[in-house]
């Protein structure tokens, strides 16, 4: 993570250009401009590429990166389903595909091209890429499939709970402002004593920050359940009911976070819950943002990382607040299985001197 951190940075300035230029006179889709920052950050962490999604919404990285979110509607859904009900044999047989051909295609050129040059020009970058290049080397070397493969997921991972914990977490911030401002106010004290340096170490401090973070994810995690598959059979204790070996479990993610018994109040915004003395109080397994166990998500640091450094840049540089084209109370979208909102988030951002 140190080391992609300047890569992400690099990011975060071009995102103040555009939001100088482009939300002083406007108001902002929060969500819009968050995803092409989590698009260019991934571009540059994952896949060694400059996207420029930011300066080009058009960008073609940045267009596959939609039609990746686009697939997580009801019908792209119910593809993704299937190989879990129907044997993969029968699957081969029919040629089924649970992507869109195009999507495999585009991604398994540019990595593969990256990859490339690289080797042929000798070029070392520090990031994700140069990990899994590195390991392309020694006694159990990855494939350049192999490679396609953890990109793809490192991009899927890292770019839609990214863009929405900053997105959910600027509509929360936008309607507590004395939370906004205890947030800013513990950047600011945070960078005053690393010299106004944004380094690593210092979001590493912002404690305030990750119980922001963490209550926006409890609010809004990007996925709503997860699946597992019980790898041995379980009697749950005091009870008669056994789930057997084999069997597929559905965790209702998003209901665990409003369970008024680990969380009271659970539609109130309140970073406090996530305070040492409160966490203490909840059973493990009751914040599932990233799943949990050996199967947690691969890009959950990244994830915060890129999430906390979004935040970092906009609450630096800018005060918001809610626009009135943004409805209110906000009201899940019925279209996919990803949580997002019905219609955009719209902010009025006013730069602070």
């Amino acid at each position: 993570m140190k080391m992609m951190f300047q890569l992400i940075v690099s990011c975060t300035d071009e995102l103040t250009k555009v939001l100088d230029e482009t939300s002083l006179k406007n108001p902002v889709d929060i969500k819009d401009i968050m995803s092409r920052f989590t698009t260019d950050v991934i571009g540059s962490c994952a896949f060694g590429i400059e996207c420029n999604s930011l300066k080009d919404p058009n960008d073609d990285f940045r267009k596959y990166g939609r039609k990746v979110t686009d697939q997580l509607n009801v019908e792209g859904t119910v593809r993704q389903f299937i190989p879990l009900f129907v044997p993969h044999s029968l699957l081969h047989l029919i040629n089924f595909h649970c992507q869109n051909r195009s999507i495999g295609s585009f991604y398994n050129r540019m990595v593969k091209a990256t990859v490339n040059y690289r080797k042929d020009n000798n070029v070392v970058r520090k990031d994700f890429m140069q990990l899994l290049i590195e390991l392309t080397e020694g006694e159990d070397p990855l494939s350049i499939d192999d490679i396609v493969a953890e990109c793809f997921l490192f991009f899927v991972a890292g770019f839609e709970t990214s863009s929405s914990a900053i997105s959910f977490a600027c509509y929360e911030l936008s309607q507590h402002p004395e939370i906004q401002e205890k947030v800013r106010d513990e950047i600011e004290t945070t960078l005053e004593r690393h010299e106004g340096k944004l380094s690593y170490e210092a979001v590493m401090e912002m404690t305030y920050m990750d119980k922001v973070v963490y209550e926006a994810l409890r609010k809004y995690p990007a996925l709503p359940f997860l699946f597992r598959m019980c790898s041995k059979t379980y009697t749950i204790p005091d009870t008669d009911i056994t789930v057997e070996e084999g069997t597929r479990v559905f965790i209702p993610a998003l209901g665990i976070h409003y369970d008024p018994e680990f969380y009271p109040d659970p539609e109130k915004f309140d970073p406090e819950r996530f305070s040492e003395e409160n966490k203490a109080t909840r059973p493990n397994f009751t914040w599932l943002p990233f799943g949990e166990g050996p199967r947690i998500c691969i890009g959950m640091r990244f994830g915060l990382l890129q999430t906390k450094l979004g935040l970092c840049t906009l609450l630096r540089k800018y005060k918001f607040t809610l626009n009135k084209k943004t409805k209110t109370p906000l009201v899940f979208s019925k279209a996919g299985i990803l949580t997002s909102p019905e219609g955009s988030i719209w902010v009025d951002l006013e730069g602070i001197q």
